[in-house]
């Protein structure tokens, strides 16, 4: 259940110089003290949320009589504010909208009991953010004066709450605050955001709410200066195949690349690499001259990868596994004149002018070239490679990549991690740019390659067999693999490890404890960048002491810069979500063949005065947590909304996964499937559950697990439970091959009741209809068929219009069944018999024909 209430309170006095602005804008604008500060508070707490509808809830007297007013005690009562802000209002605007809804609030308020509402056991959240407005003048009694120097009484519940406190000559903010909820720093960083944004406010009180700002100067700093503060030295004047050049002398007889039962020392790699180089360059290949590369999995394919770079061309991997339209498609867009194969992948090859190589039929002809290292007129900006990933739109986008980049990546890892690489596990199909991790950083610290046979790599056993038979030191794969082996692999299979990477995918902290419980001398880190950064730009160590309940994709890694921007490109503060921009020596110069796209996402640098400095806009969200590191949400375009408030999936998949009996989880908002229903259009979040080994979970607990740690609107109205979830090629969960949830009656464990009688008939047709399915029983729980607040409404609605009986909405939230609420319905007896005669004919009519039913309608007429 949830915990306690333990409320704390922090009080910062409002600058005195902005006292006389307060007074006069409000003047200016006719409203009071009172709405100016719930206004900004409100501003405030949507440029921290994200949430574009707030429910505030105000405190008002509740004294409406005279009478009353002379009442010692607290008739204070919390009315729902709610306040629709977008980045263009002005806040001028925003505060005539409050200023009108308190208005028309402070009419109703002695009908509306939130208390009655939230006393009730329904799990209904009291309002988590309030707000009040108290007023001490000093009271004098003939020579003494006095003031009510303190009223601290704690009768509501909140998670936070802002009290402003005017006195004759003074105004304290007051932030109370559930310290279960919220840590004592969090609150002292929003009470000083909300200072900040009063001073701009008040500076300029017609500027757009967006625009205003909230970061103190300290707390801008930390963001873009200290917690960027990446800068390291590394060779800007080499490519990467100068790097490796330096390891081949220094380590010549070190075993270089390892397949099967074979392998090339470094000198040998070398050599051949330099025979085919030299036959490319005779062939037309140089600096900026894309080459296609067919192989499987082999020698042949590191020797044919570093041939292309020694002879100043940029490799363009081409998986086996490709169908051939999307071969035909990479060739067409990179118009590569060369292809690098095997004689028996040489027939897929789509016939154009392209000239094919086969490194093993035509072997004797390179070989024929000479073995000294080739001079190519190549520099760090030319191509190194150039990979594809899939475009939203289906058409492949090619990510260049150049030397500069590469050997920026590549020395960042030297740089970053300590244990040198031994022996490396290449999981990542090289057609991925995971895979330029084993590549480049084993090869330029002295390490051996070892590669799998094709096919292999996604199979937990055998990837523990190979880990154990040829002493792995350092591998990375996608979390979900990992977590894969972990379960299924004996852990002395696993114990030559010393560096595990996971990234790719979002990880879940139930890899990160397994990992540290079975291997606590293994590192295990999470890694995160896209490929238009050169592979990675954040990395985490995961046994670090600030892990928390999510698994943080951790700080910049060298010469690397993140910032977190909102829609106007301005900073977020730390905690808020942004979208996330990467600046930096990664950065790719654009896609291939599509400027309106590169457009797009390579932007203009706002924080960086070196003529041309970009960002790449990456389409994730992200937050800073207190300490630096970055917390990832998911994608922007996987944020949805459900009833007017904005979602990140990524948020409730990392709740679920906390779940002892979740493996693996994945959120979708999915459409209503019957549009011409009540509740159409009504986005549902559908949760697709991978339960672990021993047991499946039930529906309700992972309900109200989700509801500790997320509001109502974040938990899934139906749970689908999978014994492995669809995966596309890359072995990323494919979201569109998930099945449809069942409509019937979704997810309830209870047995279905049929209705007894037809007040209970007629409610269950309501309910059906409301909650768009099929069927309701009666033992069936309102807020378990996926209803919500919004849909209480519309279920009162319909029954008053049904069944002719006014019906408190607190009734619902009281007796979410139907049977119980048909017993509510029918307590009083003076309604009992309407309602019963009502239910009666509806039935009737429902069971007549149309033309029947006109008629009977006519006759009671």
């Amino acid at each position: 259940g949830k915990q306690g209430f333990s409320p704390e309170r922090l009080s910062l006095e409002v600058d005195s110089a902005h006292l006389p602005k307060i007074a006069q804008l409000t003047e200016d604008k006719d409203i009071s003290t009172s709405v100016f500060f719930l206004t900004c508070w409100q501003v405030l707490f949507w440029r921290v949320t994200g949430q574009s509808n707030l429910v505030i809830g105000a405190a008002c007297d509740g004294r409406t009589y005279e009478e009353l007013q002379g009442t010692l005690g607290l008739l204070a009562k919390y009315l729902p504010v709610a306040c629709h802000l977008e980045e263009n209002l002005r806040f001028t605007d925003v505060l005539q909208n409050v200023n009108k809804t308190v208005d028309e609030h402070l009419e109703w308020q002695e009908y509306f009991s939130w208390e009655e509402i939230a006393a009730t056991d329904s799990g209904v959240a009291f309002f988590p953010v309030c707000f009040s407005f108290e007023e001490f003048p000093e009271v004098s009694l003939k020579d003494m004066s006095f003031s009510l120097a303190q009223q601290y009484a704690y009768i509501d519940r909140f998670k936070v709450k802002l009290a402003c406190v005017q006195r004759d000559d003074s105004l304290i903010t007051e932030f109370h605050y559930d310290s279960n909820v919220f840590r004592t720093e969090d609150v002292e960083r929003l009470s000083e955001q909300f200072h900040v944004l009063l001073k701009s406010i008040l500076d300029n009180p017609e500027t757009t709410v967006g625009d205003f700002d909230i970061l103190s100067d300290s707390e801008r700093k930390q963001i873009l200066v200290e917690f960027n503060d990446t800068g390291s030295d590394h060779p800007a004047d080499k490519c990467i195949h100068h790097l490796i050049a330096e390891r081949v002398e220094k380590t010549p007889d070190s075993t270089a690349v390892m397949f099967e039962n074979e392998k090339l020392s470094y000198a040998k790699l070398n050599q051949r690499a330099n025979q085919l180089a030299h036959h490319l360059q005779k062939v037309g290949v140089g600096p900026e001259t894309p080459v296609g590369i067919y192989i499987e999995p082999s020698l042949e394919l590191m020797v044919g990868l570093l041939g292309i770079l020694k002879s100043g061309g940029a490799y363009v991997p081409l998986d086996p596994e490709y169908p051939t339209e999307r071969l035909a498609s990479i060739l067409e867009d990179t118009q590569a004149p060369v292809v690098l194969t095997q004689s028996r992948l040489q027939s897929a090859i789509p016939k154009n002018n392209t000239r094919v190589v086969c490194l093993d039929a035509d072997w004797q002809t390179i070989a024929a070239e000479s073995d000294a290292n080739p001079s190519s007129d190549a520099t760090p900006e030319n191509l190194a490679y150039i990979i594809f990933t899939s475009g939203s739109t289906g058409k492949p986008k090619g990510v260049p990549i150049s030397h500069r980049n590469l050997v920026h990546s590549t020395y960042a890892r030297l740089v970053y991690y300590k244990e040198p690489v031994g022996r490396f596990l290449l999981l990542s199909s090289f057609s991925f740019d995971s895979s330029i991790v084993g590549l480049f950083w084993s090869l330029c610290s002295g390490g051996t390659l070892v590669l799998p046979e094709a096919g292999l790599q996604r199979d937990p056993q055998p990837v523990a067999e190979l880990i154990a038979s040829q002493q792995i030191t350092h591998m990375l794969c996608l979390p979900s693999l990992y977590s894969l082996i972990l379960s299924e692999a004996e852990p002395k299979k696993l114990s030559s490890l010393d560096t595990v990477i996971v990234a790719g995918e979002a990880c879940t902290k139930n890899v990160v404890d397994r990992h540290n419980e079975l291997f606590p001398e293994t590192g295990l880190f999470n890694e995160y960048g896209p490929t238009e950064g050169t592979v990675w730009c954040t990395v985490f160590d995961c046994r670090s002491k600030e892990l928390e309940t999510q698994v943080p994709i951790g700080r910049p890694i060298a010469n690397s810069q993140i910032y977190l921007l909102n829609a106007n490109m301005r900073p977020v503060p730390i905690g808020v979500p942004g979208e996330l921009y990467i600046g930096g020596v990664g950065l790719t110069r654009g896609y291939l063949n599509r400027p309106e796209l590169t457009a797009d996402i390579l932007v203009p640098n706002p924080f960086d005065d070196e003529v041309g400095s970009r960002l790449y806009k990456t389409g994730d969200l992200a937050r800073y947590l207190p300490e630096g590191n970055i917390e990832f949400l998911g994608r922007a375009d996987h944020q949805v909304k459900i009833r007017g408030y904005r979602i990140e999936l990524g948020e409730i998949e990392a709740v679920l996964s906390q779940h002892s009996s979740v493996t693996q989880s994945v959120v979708v908002a999915s459409e209503s499937s019957q549009p011409e229903t009540p509740a159409s259009g009504d986005r549902r979040l559908v949760a697709y559950v991978v339960p672990g080994q021993n047991e499946q979970p039930k529906i309700t607990e992972l309900r109200s697990f989700i509801n500790e740690q997320l509001p109502d609107f974040m938990v899934p109205s139906a749970f689908v439970f999978l014994e492995s979830l669809p995966l596309t090629p890359n072995g990323k969960v494919d979201r569109n091959a998930l099945p449809e949830p069942d409509r019937a009656r979704p997810d309830l464990e209870e047995t279905f009741v049929p209705p007894r009688n037809p007040v209970e008939e007629v409610l269950c047709g309501i309910w059906a209809e409301v909650l768009n399915i099929e069927k309701a029983g009666i033992q069936d729980n309102f807020f378990d068929l996926g209803g919500h607040s919004i849909l209480v409404t519309r279920l009162v609605s319909r029954i008053r219009d049904s069944l002719q009986v006014e019906l408190p909405l607190r009734t619902v939230f009281e007796t979410p069944t139907v049977a119980a609420l048909s017993d509510a319905l029918l307590k009083d007896p003076e309604k009992r018999s309407k309602v019963e005669k009502t239910a009666e004919l509806l039935v009737k009519l429902a069971n007549l024909s149309d033309e029947e039913a006109e008629a009977m309608l006519n006759k009671r007429a």
